[in-house]
């Protein structure tokens, strides 16, 4: 009897033009990963990005109507954006960066 080991990775083949794979090297090179490694991670990301944009939200009424309500509420500062935006930037007069 044969036992034939479920395969846990599966290949995937592309053509792409030479100086689309140029760049995906040179950027794979940058981050110290192999092509492959790089062009799997760039997939899952993208795919996870694409799915979670078309998530279905469920919600019972009474939770809509207190989400649209706090929608439609004015909004109010924050108190760290605030002292954030207060803050000179570091190229102006008057910047003291904590070192």
């Amino acid at each position: 009897m044969t036992n034939k080991a479920e395969r846990k990775e599966h290949p995937i083949s592309m053509r792409l033009p030479e100086a689309d794979i140029a760049m995906i090297d040179r950027a794979a090179g940058l981050r110290g990963r192999s092509r492959t490694d790089f062009v799997r991670d760039a997939a899952v990301r993208a795919a996870e990005d694409v799915l979670m944009e078309n998530r279905l939200i469920r919600m019972t009424p009474e939770g809509f109507t207190d989400f649209m309500a706090a929608l439609s509420a004015p909004a109010g500062p924050v108190p760290e954006m605030v002292e954030l935006m207060r803050r000179p930037a570091p190229w102006e007069p008057g910047d003291v960066a904590k070192r």
